[in-house]
């Protein structure tokens, strides 16, 4: 994902704009890795997003709720003391570096007027917030602390003098030339966009694979051409950010000519990032937290499956007990014709219209009598195995589904969610229950809540507890009730007994989201009221049936999930 410098530069120039100056309220580090800092400027308050998460490291203002821990970490405490009710003076990059420095003015415990600095360094897995000194250029605190053991260029602990990271020694493509670009580039060695991201500083292989691709292959003329217009747009803040999908989603402040398809465009680059980031380092959390549940889960379907295969085969083998009986019969009939040690004996099959002539291939240690009863005991084998068989086909189907939805569930969960189907699967009997010392109280499902375009709540359920505690416990007789149809997915209530056309689609817009198709177009979604759907007797949790439904198609998008959020 191309956070680059370039990406750094607009949304430097963005928080400029927004926070300078501006004076900070709140401070809260909601994980290891992310930090929030509400600043008040121009009479609004702007939540700034501070992350140096090994993948999704970033800087941005945003309007996601984030969770704040009961006890504050160290570095967030040492934050607020030095600067809580700060004054923002300045917001500036280094160059095209990925590093932003804010200059704050504040008070110390005496009263006296102090300056510091706070550096975020966007650089993926290295990736930083340190707090300095400004008069003594000593790290007072860092997010992350790294010891000369860890890193021999510069430690960054408490007390150390802040020292940058190592230089790149490449062009600041906002000071050279046309000409000095051109003579760092081979044109004979070939991959010019990797010698570009080679030569020019803050340019990342996304951006520059869309510099060779403007040029058409042209000359080194059309390459000086280029980079002019290139640097223009840079100077000019000419930007269009966008969230591009091509095979995979990214994103950048300018315009990707490469890409004409699928491109979603926004008015500023805070918005751009704050919509491509949303979700993104809570489910990698998740991910990490839930690596032990998927495996389990993974491993009940494909048990499950071999079980159904093995079950298959044995249908497959049961319908041959008719042909044992039939052999039985005709043994019997012809019992005059065999003797004992005889290995086969010929017969005529009156189950056949043409009154045919059939080999009976024999025991020939066993009496006539007793090959007969070996085939009437083979086929009463074989049909009661089909009747119990039928029964587990149908029983393993069920597992499967019930498994696929959990499966589906995770992919869409929260680490509250997480630990509902962790609970789930202990009740179930799936997973072997801890011995707690002492009993927690057993809290309620949460459905999480939307608001539709005109007002109307919309429910929606995140895992088979919250499932079936909405459907079951929350919901009216007269309230609207959606599901994707025969696709594992949530639980969706519409808290209105006439709802708008609008709001109706919606919801199954959300319902279609949640659901195992959310990345599909056109996904069917029943709906109905919620007096029309029923949980059948000894049913696993989340499961319903239901009539009366009406059918809508939907393609769910992710940016009106988003503006239905509470």
């Amino acid at each position: 994902m191309p956070f680059d410098g370039i990406v750094t530069k607009a949304v430097t120039e963005e928080l400029y704009d927004k926070l300078v100056p501006g004076k900070i309220t709140k401070i809260y580090q909601s994980t290891d890795t992310e930090l929030i800092v509400t600043i008040r400027s121009n009479r609004k308050n702007h939540k700034l997003l501070i992350s140096i998460h090994p993948t999704y490291a970033r800087i941005h203002l945003t309007d996601e709720k984030y969770k704040n821990p009961q006890e504050p970490p160290m570095f967030c405490m040492v934050l607020r003391k030095h600067l809580s009710g700060g004054r923002i003076e300045n917001i500036e990059q280094d160059r095209l570096e990925r590093m932003i420095t804010f200059s704050i003015r504040s008070r110390n415990e005496i009263g006296d007027q102090t300056l510091q600095t706070l550096i975020v360094e966007i650089m993926g897995k290295h990736s930083n917030v340190m707090l300095v000194n400004r008069d003594g250029g000593h790290i007072i605190d860092s997010m992350k602390h790294i010891s000369s053991a860890q890193n021999t260029y510069r430690t960054i602990l408490p007390g150390a003098v802040y020292k940058p990271p190592p230089p790149q020694n490449k062009l600041n493509p906002l000071t050279i030339d046309g000409n000095e670009f051109i003579k760092k580039l081979d044109f004979n060695a070939g991959k010019l966009d990797r010698q570009i991201v080679q030569t020019l500083l803050g340019l990342s292989p996304f951006i520059a694979r869309e510099l060779v691709y403007r040029t058409n292959l042209g000359s080194p003329t059309v390459y000086k051409e280029m980079f002019h217009a290139f640097q223009n747009q840079l100077n000019n803040r000419t930007y269009i950010p966008a969230i591009y999908k091509n095979k995979k989603e990214d994103f950048h402040v300018l315009p990707i000519t490469s890409i004409q398809e699928d491109v979603t465009t926004f008015s500023s680059t805070n918005e751009m990032l704050d919509q491509f980031y949303t979700g993104k380092a809570e489910r990698d959390r998740v991910v990490q937290q839930t690596r032990d549940l998927s495996r389990f889960i993974k491993n009940e379907i494909s048990k499950n499956e071999r079980k159904l295969k093995k079950h298959r085969q044995t249908i497959k083998k049961a319908k041959r007990a008719d042909d044992f009986q039939k052999k039985g019969e005709l043994l019997t009939a012809h019992m005059h014709l065999v003797s004992k040690g005889d290995s086969e004996v010929i017969v005529i099959d009156y189950y056949d219209p043409e009154q045919k002539e059939r080999t009976i291939h024999l025991d020939p240690t066993k009496t006539p009598s007793e090959n007969a009863q070996n085939f009437f005991r083979k086929y009463r084998k074989l049909t009661n195995s089909k009747q119990v068989v039928t029964k587990e086909i149908v029983k393993t189907k069920a597992e499967i589904a019930y498994f696929e939805q959990l499966l589906q569930q995770l992919e869409v969960a929260s680490i509250n969610d997480v630990e509902e189907i962790r609970e789930e699967l202990h009740e179930e009997g799936y997973l072997k229950k801890q011995k707690r010392s002492q009993k927690k109280q057993r809290k309620k499902p949460t459905p999480q809540s939307f608001e539709s375009s005109d007002g109307t709540t919309i429910l929606v359920g995140k895992n088979n507890k919250q499932n079936e505690y909405l459907t079951m416990r929350i919901a009216h007789r007269d309230d609207i009730w959606l599901h994707t149809k025969d696709i594992p997915g949530s639980h969706v209530v519409i808290r209105k007994k006439n709802p708008s056309d609008e709001t109706l689609e919606e919801a199954a817009m959300l319902a279609a989201y949640f659901s195992k198709s959310r990345d599909s177009s056109s996904v069917p979604v029943d709906y109905t009221k919620i007096r029309h759907v029923k949980k059948p007797k000894g049913a696993k949790p989340g499961f319903v049936t239901y009539d009366q439904q009406k059918t809508l198609f939907v393609t769910p998008k992710q940016s009106i999930i988003n503006k239905l959020k509470i």
